[in-house]
């Protein structure tokens, strides 16, 4: 079994010693401090008071070891310290910083226990907190799952508190002012008599003392930049296009590289003909790698358009060839034999449903990535060293596998992340490192920079799980009763895990995600999992698993309260037994003057779905035209405990709800002759322009634990049209892409 599955186990014995009372090496392990990593070669009259500031006698330097693809986390990072600090925006400069087990991510962990997010019994806490040094005890630096937020949130704060204490006992130390009579702002420390010293001519006196680490965090009272509006440090070169990405990258001498691996994912390359290709003006060298071939050219474009006159002879895919095939072993696997695990089984189920029952079947199907930035690395390999720049979300998961093809140790790969241009989960794969490893491999001391065409990218992305769902229920006196959910999906975590060399262990969470955790107290309500065999290799895609879960559950709900003659809104109200997610229903449907009189061939819909921990309720208005469906306006009410940003919370959610409408209106990757089908924009459309709706937002702060934001909004977006659908129609939409069964404008 993998690492994980062994530190799991360790973790689960140490966090039983820890609660009965007993002292194990894990638990001293786990409570240990990690070593800096900013101490390591730290120049001359520089301090590091931790893993996240870095100041000298010229700068202070914020380390935001979160990877950064277009969601902002560098700011939020960045503003998190710099709160304690006492800094402003533009006092300071932010880095990625180097891979390093001091930034393990707790809360990736945490989101892992197997209990619904209301619930907070002593026996979840204990879970969800072993669960959490997981991440501690692998080093495990990682971002995803919305987890960035409440991992840094308190951390962070912490670290730019230590800062600002040591900073002043350095100025006491060189003023002989008692620290109890200084103060801080705006990077300098300040006096009584009005004299400030500024903190980075405090560095070389605070390298030689031991930072303070009792400090007290500031009173929520006086934050100046949580919770207020901020504008984000990529906004000006992002608008102006000063922004530099990976795909940006330019060394001297550095050689571009293109490559094609079999379009059948695993599966062989038989052989090829590269005779046109090495002709080509430009073209340096072509090389073998794995299961195809990479042209190694003056330029991006000669390497992309050489790589496409080399002629192939692929094998056949190692899953089914044709999308019907995908399909039916999906429909076969409500099976016994790939019961994965019932999540939730209140009241009784059969008895409730009796032999009355309504049943409804739905469907999801594979989805790609496709972020704006199609996938690149640059890399340069050395006898006793190999730099990679790219960006990833598994910065020493990104060692480890480049190590693993060089023959390097990890700690011998310096990966210099990068700000992405989107992932959506695409950056957790690691197939153009790989590529890269290997063709750097062939061609040692240079700098090489391989760019995946968009073709390339497309095809060879690892997509959303596909899915379906098979739900049986029953209503009595116009109230529902019974809701049995059955989901079978591929398990996304499972595949992605096997190609880093993990066994995921035990069932998956995300196969019911969004469903089974729903507050609703229906009196007879269960949910049960279903793996599939690994079809098409999959990966996590934006919300996971409640992206289809979300739908399936809650278009379903909505059916069943049709079936019973009750208001969606009250129905859901009457249900739910969680008082926040309570509040945050009741806001929306404020928000949307839900029961006002909307004239002819209009509808309004409503979702509750909630993912990572954070309630959140949408409403979809349509319009039914001549031309098809057009949606009018959308409201979103959420609850994050604790917005850091306003305005990038409501970026975050608006962002979302365009991403989940685009796709559940338009999208699909669909295969044919073990290839995915759709191989750029034109075959995978997002949202149109013309489409996009008015979106208004809220963002509540009852909820007691702080959440992120990037993805809750998606799971909502797909029921709630197919819910507004149905009200402006009449007509139920069981299964996305939308389009395939009614217009839209």
């Amino acid at each position: 079994m993998g690492k994980l599955a062994t530190v799991t186990r360790r973790t689960f014995l140490l966090g039983s010693a820890a609660t009965a009372g007993g002292v194990a090496f894990g638990i001293y392990q786990y409570r240990s401090p990690v070593e800096n990593p900013l101490a390591e070669n730290l120049a001359d009259g520089a301090a590091a008071f931790n893993p996240w500031v870095m100041i000298d006698n010229q700068e202070i330097v914020l380390i935001a070891p979160h990877a950064d693809t277009g969601q902002g986390v560098a700011s939020m990072q960045a503003a998190l310290i710099a709160e304690e600090m006492d800094l402003d925006f533009g006092q300071f400069r932010t880095s990625f910083g180097m891979p390093s087990a001091a930034y393990f991510n707790t809360a990736l962990g945490r989101e892992m226990a197997p209990f619904r997010f209301t619930d907070q019994s002593d026996q979840a806490q204990t879970m969800r907190g072993i669960m959490g040094a997981v991440g501690k005890l692998m080093g495990l630096q990682g971002t995803g799952g919305s987890s960035s937020v409440p991992d840094s949130f308190d951390k962070l704060r912490k670290a730019g508190a230590i800062a600002r204490e040591t900073l002043k006992l350095a100025a006491s130390n060189k003023s002989g002012i008692p620290v109890e009579q200084l103060t801080t702002k705006s990077a300098a420390v300040h006096l009584p008599n009005g004299e400030s010293i500024a903190y980075v001519d405090l560095a070389s006196e605070a390298a030689q003392i031991e930072p303070v680490r009792d400090v007290e965090l500031r009173d929520p009272s006086t934050w100046r930049l949580i919770g207020q509006e901020m504008k984000r440090l990529d906004i000006v070169p992002k608008s102006t296009g000063t922004m530099d990405y990976g795909i940006d990258l330019f060394f001297d001498k550095m050689i571009n590289a293109a490559v094609k691996t079999n379009p059948r994912q695993g599966g062989v390359m038989n052989s090829f003909d590269a005779s046109k290709a090495i002709a080509m003006p430009g073209v340096e060298k072509i090389v073998e790698i794995g299961n195809g071939v990479a042209v190694l050219a003056g330029n991006t474009w000669t390497a992309l358009k050489a790589v496409d006159a080399i002629e192939f002879d692929w094998g056949p895919a190692p899953y089914p060839a044709e999308q019907a095939e995908h399909w039916k072993e999906v429909e076969n696997s409500f099976t016994p034999e790939r019961f994965d695990k019932e999540w939730r089984h209140d009241g009784d189920v059969e008895a409730g449903i009796g032999d009355d029952a309504f049943e409804a079947e739905y469907r999801a199907p594979y989805l790609a990535h496709a972020p704006l930035e199609p996938l690149n690395a640059v890399i340069k390999l050395e006898d006793d060293q190999v730099d990679v720049w790219a960006s990833h979300q598994m910065p020493r998961f990104v060692q480890a596998q480049v190590a693993k093809i060089t023959g390097h140790d990890a700690d011998q790969v310096l990966f210099h992340n990068q700000y992405g241009g989107g992932s959506f989960g695409h950056r957790l794969e690691f197939e153009q490192l790989k590529q890269a490893a290997e063709i750097a491999k062939q061609v040692p001391g240079r700098h090489i920079k391989l760019t995946f065409s968009r073709e390339e990218d497309f095809v060879h992305d690892f997509p959303r799980q596909i899915g379906m769902s098979r739900g049986r229920g029953s209503v009595n006196k116009g109230k529902v009763e019974s809701l049995d959910l059955q989901i079978a999906t591929v398990s996304a975590a499972g595949s992605q895990a096997s190609r880093i060399g993990i066994t995921q262990p035990g069932p998956d969470n995300q196969i019911p995600a969004g469903a089974w955790d729903a507050p609703y107290a229906i009196p007879n309500f269960r949910v049960r999992g279903y793996r599939v065999p690994e079809l098409a290799p999959t990966s996590s895609w934006r919300s996971v698993g409640a992206s289809t879960g979300g739908f399936f559950m809650d278009c379903f709900l909505d059916e069943l309260i049709h079936q019973a003659g009750a208001d969606p809104i009250e129905e859901r109200l009457r249900l739910i037994d969680h008082d926040v997610s309570r509040k945050v229903i009741e806001s929306v449907a404020d928000m949307s003057g839900w029961g006002r009189d909307l004239g002819p061939n209009k509808g309004l819909g409503v979702a509750f779905v909630p993912s990572f921990g954070v309630p959140i309720a949408e409403v979809v208005e349509v319009t039914n035209t001549d031309r098809g469906i057009k949606i009018d306006n959308v409201w979103v009410a959420a609850d994050v405990g604790t917005i850091v940003d306003p305005i990038n919370f409501e970026n975050h959610v608006k962002g979302a709800v365009v991403w989940g409408l685009g796709h559940a209106i338009n999208s699909e990757i669909t295969y044919s002759d073990g290839i995915a089908q759709q191989t750029n924009y034109h075959a995978f459309e997002a949202m149109r322009l013309h489409q996009c709706p008015e979106i208004h937002v809220k963002g509540l702060e009852n909820a007691k634990q702080i959440r992120g934001i990037g993805e809750p909004p998606v799971p909502p977006a797909a029921p709630a049209l197919a819910n507004a659908i149905f009200a402006a129609t009449g007509q139920r939409i069981r299964e996305m892409p939308f389009h395939n069964h009614i217009d839209f404008v």
